[in-house]
């Protein structure tokens, strides 16, 4: 019997748990909020679709009861609030900080052999909070961030190419950010063909900037961040470890040294199976890249900083 828990049914949660069902990931998903009667209800709404779907996983609702959540195999943490107008990036980290830590110890008391999948932002940060404040080997804990921005730049590429996204592989290294994610436009492929032959220059860089800018892009569109997308890609990082399928998937995870940084978690490739991280996989950057990727660190670094500065390691 598999199991896996959401926290935080909001927009994206729900999706995770959503697509989780639809593919009968697990044979049940338990959604849990803080708010009451938010996820008793998306699941009874999910439960409504069993007979239209064609599925069988059982969905699970419940309001901060954490013994609902017992012996999950995955637990994928959503919760935290978005940065309103005025807020620092201090203040963001700091609130969320203690939403990530509290919800990751409530978990553990009742799964202590939960994998961790972290979507909370800031990603990268808040993936390094779980890690170092609840001491886990580094296998078990995963930011999704990576999964997400390469299905963005496929999807980019794509439209470009006028190809279907399914014959694209694309792959985007780095911090999960606006200006520190890394499209290797070098390595992407279509059918095994390097797009680079394929696109100019100029319309693979416009490529480059349309997934950089990808998360902003629908923030504008939707007045609030995108679900679809990011729910689709924490269910895919899940699907891979519950049902062992060794794929490799950009995931932020903690560094000893790979790729010549430590100390952090950040988004580069790793084979996903039923360990979690079962191997983080080193590509041979060229000097432009490493020096775009050492950047993105930095940026990383700093914004970790943060957590001592609030407080919350």
């Amino acid at each position: 019997m598999s199991k896996v828990t959401v926290v935080g049914a909001g927009n994206v949660g729900a999706t995770v748990a959503n697509v989780l069902i639809f593919h009968e990931v697990a044979d049940e998903v338990v959604m849990l909020d803080v708010k009451e009667g938010v996820s008793e209800g998306k699941a009874m709404d999910m439960n409504q679709t069993a007979q239209l779907l064609g599925f069988d996983t059982k969905v699970v609702g419940c309001t901060n009861d954490y013994s609902k959540t017992e012996n999950s195999d995955v637990v994928v943490i959503t919760s935290g609030i978005p940065r309103k107008p005025g807020m620092t990036r201090e203040e963001l980290i700091g609130v969320n900080a203690g939403i990530v830590k509290s919800v990751a110890q409530n978990i553990l008391k009742h799964s202590p052999n939960a994998i961790l999948v972290v979507i909370s932002n800031p990603m990268d940060t808040m993936t390094y909070l779980a890690l170092k404040s609840l001491g886990l080997p580094k296998n078990r804990v995963i930011g999704m961030g990576g999964a997400l921005d390469s299905s963005r730049f496929k999807y980019f590429l794509s439209q470009a190419l006028g190809c279907n996204a399914n014959e694209v592989e694309g792959i985007v290294i780095g911090g999960h950010g606006d200006t520190t994610m890394i499209p290797l436009a070098r390595l992407a492929t279509y059918k095994g063909i390097p797009v680079s032959t394929l696109l100019s220059e100029e319309k693979l860089q416009e490529v480059v900037s349309s997934t950089m800018v990808g998360g902003a892009t629908l923030t504008k569109l939707l007045g609030t961040s995108a679900w679809y997308a990011p729910g689709a890609a924490g269910a895919y990082v899940v699907e891979s470890i519950i049902h062992d399928q060794k794929k490799m998937i950009p995931c932020s995870v903690y560094l000893e040294g790979e790729y010549g940084e430590s100390d952090l978690c950040i988004g580069v490739p790793v084979i996903l199976g039923k360990n979690g991280i079962e191997k983080i996989v080193e590509l041979n950057l060229n000097a432009v890249e490493k020096e775009a990727f050492a950047k993105s660190a930095a940026a990383v670094h700093n914004t970790n900083a943060a957590l001592k500065a609030v407080g919350a390691l």
